[in-house]
């Protein structure tokens, strides 16, 4: 008999240590400027995250989706483009 292990909070979020899945993004790229660029980067390591996190607490969840889709890196489906002054629906 298999045994699955429930979740104890359904919504709660990925984590690598203290940071979440969007927060790690900015700290992997960061990691590879580094590697690629040399030490200016380093502290931006830590840096990067912490901005992001800070900046991430004043705004309600999936702002950086929206933020993606205001300039044109992401869509979202169902809905109208950006710049759409009137609709119908």
């Amino acid at each position: 008999m298999e045994q699955h292990r429930f979740p104890t909070y359904l919504s709660r979020p990925f984590q690598i240590l203290w940071l979440e899945a969007d927060d790690l993004v900015f700290a992997v790229i960061f990691y590879l400027l580094a590697l690629m660029f040399g030490r200016i980067f380093i502290p931006f390591i830590v840096l990067g995250p912490y901005i992001y996190v800070s900046i991430k607490k004043r705004h309600p969840r999936g702002f950086l989706k929206h933020t993606f889709y205001m300039i044109g890196l992401a869509k979202l489906k169902g809905y109208p483009i950006y710049f759409e002054k009137e609709f119908q629906e």
